[in-house]
């Protein structure tokens, strides 16, 4: 009996619906449901609940998986960037189990989170009951919740939306390739997204394709075959690029908030035993829920009291203080005598002498300091040892000099290219999903869309050779186009 038939097109850009089949009919989403494993783990990296580098150990259960699977031993360990790659790529059940375990501790309280992650997203009537998509009862949801979380992993999180166009990739134990890669070989512009089979759903696909500014996202569930599923996701993208307006303000979907970790209570039984047991007493089944502590509370600093001098210390450090201010106040007194002395010695004209002398016992009286002493301004009358009599000799003539400019780029020369482009937004875009790719070795360098006779050039520019290399080898390492430009 054929899996029941249901579709979805909506225009990406404004989440606006193009066309619709059943799309609210609860169904088997199969391997779609890796979309939402991979949604979560996204979400984690993002917020340091762990990293692309951690390594994970796999669980006899993630091992025992069925296929399709990437083959991983129980009690082996193997990086999460290749858990992802695996699911996202090879759509393998233990790398979305060993994903779920690693960031929730079980499968069984990942899936929760996966629901706590589904309803924020508005995917209303989507129930999860495990993170690789397998058939099992209530585990079910639509075509229109499934586009809505495809349209959010574009947006979301675009610095990892290019797993899904990756024709092969590394998993670490062996090289993979995509299940999707017919239809994405097959229709122009497709980039993503993932594929879904299990004989309950039929074949299913979530499809995202770009051409120029547009972009559409088509969702199939029930197909018969994956030739003719792709067929149909094709006549759905050129329904939808036929009825999407050329140019449409970018809407981008309200990225939902970060929640934490799952916080769902956990209970324990403990048996209450009487200490003088009877044979008409019976145990008692308390219930004890432990909720996860969402917050740690600051202690408070223990209060730390002044130490008390003696009276004694206090009066004699009070005689050594005004004793030294005395000291010093009596000094600058001196010094200021000695001061207005030497001004009025300086005076040129006799006349000028009482007047000095007038000036020497007003300074002395009303200058007396308490601190400090504003300097007297030096008359005009006094002749410096050091003046010269003689002419001033003209300066030597100088000859010219020429001065050339000197690089602060560093040698900052070189860029490289990760793409030509039909419009400048894709250009763009590719840009800033390569600069949060690879912040280490681009971090510093300038963004530049070139426009050229044959479409928008994607460039870094202002990096050093070594670091446009490394760059380079970087990213091919992980499939993406480049190439160096030297310097001009």
């Amino acid at each position: 009996m054929a899996a029941p038939y249901a579709a979805m097109v909506m225009d990406a850009r404004n989440g606006e619906v193009i066309h619709s089949s059943n799309a609210d009919t609860r169904l088997h989403p199969a391997s779609l449901t890796k979309m939402m494993t991979l949604y979560v783990v996204f979400e984690a990296v993002q917020n340091g609940e762990i990293s692309m580098d951690s390594k994970v150990r796999i669980s006899k259960k993630a091992a025992a998986e069925p296929p399709s699977k990437l083959g991983l031993r129980a009690g082996s360990t193997i990086q999460l960037r290749y858990l992802v790659r695996a699911a996202a790529v090879k759509s393998a059940n233990d790398a979305a189990t060993a994903l779920a375990e690693a960031i929730s501790g079980s499968e069984a309280a990942f899936a929760r989170r996966m629901n706590r992650t589904a309803k924020a997203l508005g995917m209303s009537r989507t129930t999860f009951k495990n993170a690789h998509g397998l058939t099992e009862s209530g585990h079910l949801s639509t075509a229109r919740d499934m586009t809505i979380l495809g349209r959010h992993l574009l947006y979301d999180y675009p610095q990892y939306y290019n797993l899904f166009s990756r024709r092969s990739t590394d998993a670490g134990i062996k090289a993979v390739s995509n299940t999707n890669r017919r239809f994405l070989d097959a229709y122009r512009g497709a980039d993503g997204i993932k594929t879904g089979y299990t004989r309950a759903a039929g074949f299913n696909l979530v499809a995202s394709a770009e051409r120029g500014s547009e972009r559409i996202i088509v969702t199939v569930f029930g197909g018969n075959s994956t030739a003719s599923r792709n067929a149909q996701v094709a006549k759905l993208m050129d329904l939808g690029f036929n009825k999407a307006p050329s140019r449409m303000a970018l809407r981008t979907p309200r990225k939902p908030p970060y929640l934490g970790p799952d916080t769902a209570p956990t209970t324990e039984t403990v048996i209450a035993r009487s200490q003088t047991p009877s044979t008409n007493t019976r145990a008692k089944s308390i219930r004890v829920v432990a909720a996860a502590v969402k917050t740690s509370l600051r202690p408070t600093a223990r209060p730390v009291s002044e130490p008390v001098l003696p009276d004694a210390l206090v009066a004699e450090l009070k005689e050594d203080i005004q004793s030294v201010l005395a000291e010093v106040q009596t000094e600058e007194v001196k010094e200021v005598a000695a001061t207005a002395a030497q001004v009025a010695l300086a005076a040129t004209a006799p006349a000028a002498a009482p007047a000095a002398a007038e000036v020497v016992a007003d300074v002395t009286e009303k200058t007396a300091p308490k601190a400090s002493v504003k300097p007297v301004v030096r008359p005009k009358t006094v002749v410096l040892a050091s003046a010269s009599t003689r002419k001033a000799e003209p300066a030597p003539k100088r000859e010219a000099e020429v001065v050339t400019r000197i690089s602060t780029s560093g040698g900052r020369h070189w860029g490289i290219n990760v793409g030509r482009f039909s419009s400048r937004y894709a250009a763009e875009k590719a840009l800033l999903q390569t600069a949060l790719a690879e912040m280490s070795t681009l971090d510093g360098s300038l963004r530049k869309v070139v426009n050229g006779s044959r479409g928008f050039d994607a460039n870094f520019m202002g990096l050093t050779r070594e670091a446009a290399d490394l760059a380079c080898r970087r990213l091919q390492a992980r499939q993406v186009t480049c190439f160096m430009i030297g310097p001009s």
